[in-house]
């Protein structure tokens, strides 16, 4: 009988070993070939020496570099003092309802909104003309073609806050961590350090490390950025990135050679990115002993009113309205920007003639979106692509984080999270390179393929918290009264993540739909989404049309966080399940 025992738990092992050799063979032998095919193309000496020829590149590489790095470091000065704030004053749960519809914003939908504006026709100059201007025309200024790049490090500056902060949140949501770490910043405090110094020198420290990934994945995706670069520009000379993807487009062999081997040096800036981040002991300090000066500045403690009543004491208003600004300030700043962005894209869609200087269109029409429903297809190759994509990399999410050991995915986990740090262009010349030997290049299955590469990093770094979070001692109780391991999961462990899954497989949907250059590539032209259509439309200044499919690219996902949020209750899954 021991003996029986002992083969069937050693064939047990033998089979769980070679389920997590597949999932792991799944993901890593398309990355694997993909990176291999780029190298191959980017390793060329004679087109890497054509390339610093070329009178553009340098500029454009350094313009490419300062936009990643200032957005960068922008987004990460921001998301800490959120965080400070939301930890102090223990209103992060309640920013995270409102954190889905700012993740769900595609970057391109940012771009356009912040093109309608601060475009010389644009919003802005219209409510200050021609009373404080004197502008009866849109003047000739480069507000969003800047040749420093500022439209375009606004714009990532916006769209990577959310995502910073909502990787910061679920690690403070995890109930292990949120509870060592609430008893460190209690214990600080009762050394005497006020609440903000209490968060910068115990909590912000260990929660920063944690944040490092996201951090050269912001840093990595300024770097190879395309379609809001195409439409902020700058465009004299463009981004490295863009300057890599127009000549990867061109008819001349020799100009596509330049265009791989440029996204070889891209590659490399990020590896360098990635030591700095990672390794480097310098910008260690900087991440976290130089960013507490913006953590704990202002305090974040009762503030100091800015009027007194005749008795010398502060009236309540004013204490109210100084906390307030303290603790929700930022918060509602950022929430402001966004909805400004979705007003100006509203308003964008459903205009008509609009002479310059006045506020509000002279004719209203819904001509843009009529056309956007006549586009069935577009609208189908988005949520099909969508759908697909995020549900498969959520249930290999899933199985990896079930059956993988800790050690098995400790060490994978860089590999895996490749996709989200190194530059778009570099995967699309892989990507296609692969589907193309395959030949699934211009097929659904291969652009499914893509974008499941693009998704899954995503998906698994919003999932790991909540499984790291759950408690083991759960399975050994329900083994214990006789039930198997599917019966705990099915009711105790996955509805306990269902949240965690359904938002998990809500951002997967929205990455899925902001994917630009891989369905251009692999889907060989074929397939048109919202996206291809906002950033073409875009690209040719039609104002009304690229307002409609950028809302619209906005309102997908959006719909599928709504979503998400209903069926992620955790009772109404637990009900069924039962």
């Amino acid at each position: 009988m021991l003996l029986a025992n002992l083969s069937l738990t050693a064939r047990r092992s033998v089979s769980h070993r070679l389920a997590v050799i597949f999932f792991a063979l799944i993901v890593s032998v398309p990355i694997a070939w993909a990176l291999f095919a780029v190298a191959g193309q980017a390793l060329d000496s004679a087109a890497l020496h054509a390339l610093w020829q070329q009178p553009q590149a340098r500029s454009a590489l350094a313009l490419s570099v300062w936009t990643a790095l200032v957005s960068g470091v922008l987004a990460w000065l921001t998301a800490a003092r959120l965080l400070a704030i939301g930890f102090v004053h223990q209103t992060l749960m309640r920013w995270m309802q409102h954190l889905p519809a700012l993740l769900a914003t595609p970057h391109a939908a940012m771009a356009i909104a912040l093109v309608l504006w601060l475009s010389p026709s644009g919003w802005l100059l219209r409510l200050v003309s021609p009373t404080l201007t004197g502008f009866q025309s849109p003047p000739d200024w480069s507000t969003t073609q800047d040749p420093w790049g500022l439209g375009l490090i606004l714009a990532l500056w916006l769209k990577e806050v959310p995502f910073l902060l909502w990787i910061g949140a679920t690690q403070l949501r995890r109930d292990d961590i949120r509870r060592r770490w609430q008893s460190e910043y209690g214990l600080a405090q009762t050394l005497g350090y006020p609440p903000s110094a209490a968060f910068a020198r115990v909590v912000w420290p260990q929660l920063a490390l944690t944040l490092r990934w996201p951090l050269l994945a912001v840093v990595a995706y300024g770097l190879g950025v395309v379609d809001m670069a195409l439409i902020l520009g700058p465009t004299t000379p463009p981004t490295f990135a863009v300057l890599s993807w127009q000549w990867l487009g061109d008819a001349n062999v020799a100009q596509q050679a330049m265009g791989a081997v440029a996204a070889g040096v891209l590659t490399g800036c990020v590896a360098l990115m990635a030591a700095l981040i990672m390794y480097g002991r310098a910008t260690r300090w900087l991440l976290v002993r130089g960013t507490m000066a913006v953590v704990q500045w202002p305090p974040l403690t009762t503030p100091v009113s800015l009027a007194t009543s005749a008795h010398g004491v502060p009236p309540r208003w004013t204490v109210r309205a100084k906390r307030y600004a303290h603790s929700y300030g930022l918060w509602a700043a950022l929430l402001v920007a966004y909805l400004l962005s979705w007003f100006a894209l509203a308003v964008g869609s459903v205009s008509g003639l609009w002479p310059f200087p006045h506020v509000w269109p002279a004719q209203w029409t819904m001509g843009a979106w009529q056309q956007v429903g006549r586009s069935t297809a577009t609208l189908w190759n988005t949520f099909a692509l969508a759908l697909a994509s995020a549900t498969f990399c959520m249930a290999w999410c899933m199985a990896w984080l079930e059956l993988a050991p800790r050690a098995w995915h400790a060490a994978l986990r860089p590999w895996l999270l490749l996709p989200m740090v190194l530059p778009a262009i570099v995967w699309v010349i892989g990507l296609y390179s692969v589907a193309l030997f395959v030949r699934l290049e211009g097929q659904w299955l291969g652009l499914i393929g893509a974008h499941a590469v693009m998704v899954l990093p995503y998906v698994l770094l919003a999932l790991e918290p909540a499984y790291q979070s759950v408690d083991a001692r759960q399975g050994a109780v329900a083994a214990s009264l006789g039930r198997s391991r599917w019966a705990y999961l099915f009711a105790v462990k996955w509805p306990q993540l269902m949240p965690a899954l359904m938002a998990a497989w809500a951002i997967g949907f929205a990455v899925s739909v902001a994917q630009y250059l891989p369905t251009l590539y692999v889907g060989a032209g074929r397939f048109d989404t919202v996206t291809t259509e906002a950033v073409t439309l875009a690209a040719n200044g039609q104002r009304t049309f690229m307002s409609a499919y950028a809302a619209l690219q906005m309102l997908l996902p959006i719909a599928i966080f709504w979503l998400a949020s209903v069926m992620g209750r955790p009772r109404q899954f637990a009900r069924s399940a039962s």
